[in-house]
This record gives C-alpha cells, sequence and structure tokens, in this order.
C-alpha cells in the first residue's frame, strides 16, 4: 500500500512539473499546471484521500513561511495603506459579497464566499510586479501591503470557516469562536516561551547555526510540531503553523530557516494544488460556463471598485487607485484552502465548489495579464471618464530617496567590519548579511540592518529587500561561495556593481567572469604593501647596510679604533 501511494504522489508531481513549466514557459504561473495536473491525474489514482492528507502540510508549510516573512516593522514601512488599507479591503469585500448573496444562500454559506473572494493570488501577482519591476511603483507598493494583509488574514478566515462549518445558532457560533480565541491565546502563550526564548538559545549554540543539517532539521520539527500541537488543540494546523512562523519572525534566524525549508515546502505546496486540481470537473464548467462568466466578472468587477476607493481614500491619484484594483481584482490560491475546508464541512455543496473552482482557476489565468496591463487600462479607463481634462496620472516609478538606497555587505568579518566602518562616516546605509550569529551581533551593535543567513540562497538575498541595493560588497574568503553569491546578484540585481575579494590570484578572472566589477586581488595587495614598505624602510636613516646589502654592494665594517673616532 506505501508503495502504491510512492508511485501515486510520484506520478503526480511528474506531471505538475511538466505541466507547470509549460504554463510558466506561456507566462502564466505555475500553479495553474498544478492545478490541471490533478485534474488530469485525479481520475487515475486510488489513494486520493491520503494525498489529500499529505497535501494539507504544505498548506501548513506554506502560512508557517508566509510568518517568517511578516514583521510588524516591515508592515510599518508599508504605510497605513498595508494596514488599514488591507483591513478594510478585506472587511468590506468579505461583507459586500456575503449581502449579495444572502437572498440566494443561507447566511454562513455567503459569509464564507465573501471570504473566498476578499482574498487575491500573492503568488502571481508579486511574481508579475517583480519580474517587470514594477514593485516600487505606486500601485505596486499599494498591492504589495495589500497582499501581506490578506496573508496575515488567511488564518482567521480559516478559523472562521471552520467555526461556520460546525453549525448551531448565532449564541453557538460565538460559543464556538470564544473556545478557538482562548485555544489560540494559550497557543500563542506556549509559542511565545518556545520560540522566544528557548530556540534562539538552542541556534546561539556555538557551532550550531553554521550546521546546516541540524538547522534544516530544528525548523522542520517546529513547522511540523506546531500542526500537530494546534491540531490537538481543536485548532487549524494552519494557525498553528502561521503563529510559529510569526513568532520566530522576530528573531535573527528567521530569514535563514525560511531559506531552509523552501525546498520541503515546494513539495508539499505542489501536492496541495494538484490535490485541489482533483476536485475541478472540466465537463461542468464547459456545461456552466456562463455561470463561470457571470462569477468572475462579478468579482472582477466588485472587487476592482472596493480596492479603488480604498486607495483613493489614502489620497492615492485615480490612475494608480485604479492600476491597484486591477492587480488584484483576481481570487487567490488561498481561497482554495477556504473551498476545501467549507466542502469538506459541508458548507458548500459540490456544484457550488466546482463554481467556486473554476472561477478561481479562471481569475489566475486571468491574472498575469491584469497585472501586465493595470496601470495602461486604468489611464485608459480614467481618460475616457475624464476626458482628458484634469488627469494627471502619477509616474509610474519613483526613485527612491538617498536614504532608501543601501549597500548590501556579505560577510561581517575584520573586512566586513571596515567596509562598514567607512561607509558611516560617509553616511551611507548598509545591510549585512552574515552566517555567524556571534559576528552578527557587532553588526547589530553598530546599528546595522543585520540578517543571518547563507548569501548563496536567493531566498536570503530576496528577503533583504533587493530594490534598495545600489551596491554589493563581498568580503568572504572563500572563493567558491564568492561565485555562488556573485552569481545570484547579477540574477537578481543585473545592473548593480559588485566588489569581493579574491583570496589568491588564480581566482581573479573567474571572479569577474562571473560578474564581478571589481575584484580586490590579495596575493597582489599583499606582494604591493610588502614592497612599498620595505622600499618605505630601506629610506629611513640608519637603513645603509640594508641598502648596500639589496644593491651587491658591501658595507665596509669598521675597526674598533674607526669606530671611537666617528663617535
Amino acid at each position: 500500500m506505501m508503495w502504491h501511494l510512492l508511485m501515486e504522489i510520484v506520478l503526480i508531481l511528474t506531471i505538475a512539473f511538466v505541466l507547470g513549466a509549460i504554463a510558466q514557459k506561456l507566462k502564466q504561473s505555475a500553479i495553474i499546471g498544478y492545478l490541471i495536473a490533478g485534474a488530469v491525474v485525479g481520475p487515475l489514482l486510488f489513494n486520493t484521500e491520503a494525498i489529500r492528507q499529505v497535501a494539507e502540510l504544505g498548506v501548513a508549510l506554506l502560512l508557517f513561511s508566509i510568518g517568517l516573512e511578516f514583521s510588524f516593522s516591515r508592515l510599518k514601512k508599508l504605510g497605513s495603506i498595508a494596514l488599514v488599507g488591507g483591513t478594510l479591503q478585506v472587511s468590506i469585500t468579505l461583507a459586500i459579497f456575503a449581502l449579495l448573496l444572502i437572498p440566494f444562500l443561507n447566511i454562513s454559506t455567503s459569509v464564507a464566499l465573501g471570504a473566498m473572494a476578499a482574498l487575491s493570488s500573492t503568488a502571481v501577482v508579486l511574481r508579475v510586479l517583480v519580474d517587470r519591476a514594477a514593485i516600487d511603483s505606486v500601485y505596486g507598493r499599494n498591492a504589495l501591503g495589500m497582499l501581506l494583509l490578506q496573508d496575515i488574514a488567511v488564518v482567521p478566515l480559516v478559523l472562521l470557516v471552520s467555526v461556520l462549518t460546525r453549525g448551531g445558532s448565532a449564541g453557538d457560533i460565538a460559543l464556538h469562536l470564544g473556545l478557538a480565541l482562548g485555544a489560540a491565546l494559550l497557543l500563542v502563550a506556549a509559542f511565545y516561551l518556545l520560540f522566544y526564548h528557548l530556540v534562539p538559545r538552542i541556534l546561539m549554540a556555538q557551532g550550531l547555526f553554521a550546521n546546516r543539517e541540524l538547522v534544516v532539521l530544528l525548523a522542520i520539527i517546529i513547522a511540523l510540531g506546531s500542526v500537530w500541537v494546534a491540531h490537538s488543540l481543536g485548532l487549524s494546523p494552519a494557525l498553528g503553523a502561521f503563529l510559529a512562523g510569526i513568532l520566530l519572525a522576530e528573531s535573527p534566524f528567521a530569514t535563514q530557516i525560511r531559506s531552509d525549508i523552501v525546498s520541503i515546502r515546494t513539495l508539499f505546496v505542489t501536492l496541495f494544488f494538484t490535490s485541489v486540481g482533483m476536485l475541478a470537473e472540466p465537463l461542468w464548467l464547459v456545461q456552466h460556463l456562463h455561470w463561470v462568466v457571470a462569477g468572475l466578472a462579478l468579482v472582477f468587477g466588485i472587487k476592482a471598485l472596493i480596492i479603488f476607493f480604498i486607495a483613493r481614500y489614502f489620497n492615492t491619484g485615480v490612475v494608480q487607485s485604479l492600476a491597484t484594483g486591477f492587480a488584484l481584482a483576481q481570487v487567490g490560491e488561498f481561497s482554495f484552502v477556504l473551498a476545501a475546508a467549507a466542502h469538506e464541512g459541508a458548507l458548500i455543496s459540490s456544484d457550488l465548489l466546482a463554481l467556486v473552482l473554476s472561477v478561481t482557476i479562471l481569475s489566475l489565468l486571468l491574472a498575469p495579464y491584469m497585472v501586465v496591463n493595470a496601470e495602461k487600462w486604468a489611464e485608459l479607463v480614467m481618460t475616457r471618464i475624464y476626458r482628458g481634462k484634469g488627469l494627471q496620472p502619477k509616474p509610474t516609478h519613483e526613485h527612491p530617496a538617498s536614504g532608501q538606497t543601501h549597500v548590501l555587505i556579505i560577510g561581517f568579518g575584520p573586512a566586513g567590519q571596515q567596509v562598514a566602518e567607512a561607509l558611516s562616516n560617509q553616511d551611507v546605509h548598509s545591510h549585512v548579511i552574515e552566517l555567524n550569529p556571534h559576528t552578527a551581533s557587532k553588526a547589530r551593535q553598530m546599528g546595522l540592518h543585520v540578517h543571518i543567513g547563507d548569501a548563496t540562497s536567493r531566498d536570503v538575498l530576496k528577503h533583504v529587500g533587493v530594490q534598495i541595493i545600489c551596491a554589493a560588497v563581498i568580503t568572504l574568503p572563500d572563493p567558491k561561495t564568492c561565485r555562488d553569491v556573485i552569481a545570484n546578484l547579477r540574477f537578481l540585481l543585473p545592473d548593480i556593481p559588485i566588489l569581493t575579494r579574491s583570496r589568491y590570484h588564480r581566482y581573479l578572472t573567474d571572479l569577474q567572469n562571473r560578474g564581478a566589477t571589481v575584484v580586490v586581488d590579495e596575493e597582489s595587495m599583499v606582494g604591493e604593501t610588502l614592497a612599498n614598505d620595505l622600499i618605505s624602510l630601506m629610506s629611513k636613516p640608519g637603513q645603509e647596510a640594508m641598502a648596500c646589502a639589496l644593491s651587491g654592494e658591501r658595507w665596509p665594517v669598521l675597526e674598533d679604533s674607526e669606530k671611537d673616532e666617528v663617535s
């Protein structure tokens, strides 16, 4: 039985890989390929229920990694439109869709469907914005802030749907919600003691954090352990994973832990989306295409308008406000999580589930085009409305202020510390990536932005915030590591200057070919420094004997009587 299940998982992953690659080649999200793979393979499988249970771990690990990304300081940097605007967007969208559906469905089902409609696709939108270098545009920052808040809102929405599936009167629902919140608070208290005090001490142990295998193992224990504890308390496993991630997010180890679990998270998340694809019914979609198109138009129209008015409330220009609405008008991948939970709890019927899945899948197919053309379409619409009068679209990209450009220092040994001190004297802001926690603490004492992690991981570099990096300095002694870091930096930031050290002269050309702008050849510098110091020493008074020896002349040796005369 186990080997048969393994064979089915390998089959699913293989087809998901092929279709995901095809989707990406067609400039679509790979998630579309995973969903189609599930729809294709689903009828051929016997252990679909077992695969769905394994796939639930994917959602938990995804929320764990999102929790690691979240921090109050990061949310604050995005401004009030993230915290307040994102909260308004989720709440208003949920409420409007619920009110529209109540005449046709019961209250619990209407609220659940409203929760699904409130979420947009973080995976698709951010990928397109980054690829088009539009993440720093006005509508890009607005979208990023709201998406971050939506990711946070997934957990209470999952909790809400779980409570609604239990049914009962309003009093029963309130009681269940109160008990769930009480259990959640208990979980937060336990996780706080564990992740704020015990785990950092374990990781600070001498040499432990430098051992990647042990850190990966500890990260998996934390992620899966939090899932099990939440399930044991009768809470959503996703809630436990998210709380564990969010409490670890403020620790200096969050960046590297997130990078370490990315591979196993990818495995389980892929299984989750293929398991959702198993629920899709292509024949149903074709037969009810008119309902699907109507639902899609309703979702796009209402969400775009809600987000437009929220952005306008925060004094964003009309074009950028509507562009934000177009970029976030789709239904997101986390809506699948809510739909699966609602269907499992008999909150929505099979037909309604098929409608939700169809609308979500089609919206994800259209999402890349919506994001790419968001600003152009918004300007076109607003020009028609205003007839070209008084419409002053804001520029797409804003140049960051001088205080927002930073130098990235990779490695904080003696060389990195000297670079940081020199930049600090010039009032240049620096970010530091350092693997050793004890060395990183020195950078933190200097008031620098510190990220504990391995710079050979692109996830670690992305977490720094590559959009604010104007130059990079690599002070690592290992040539192979320097090559890997240069390759990652060139992939993420093709145009920035990269300065690196070369421990040995024979690696100089290789580092230059990899993309280094400036390579400091240590052997040449040592030779030059020694020569200069030697010449300086020879030029000092009393060094004539050394000068004669170097020139091949014999320095005369004085007799004792001659020494007395000289003296």
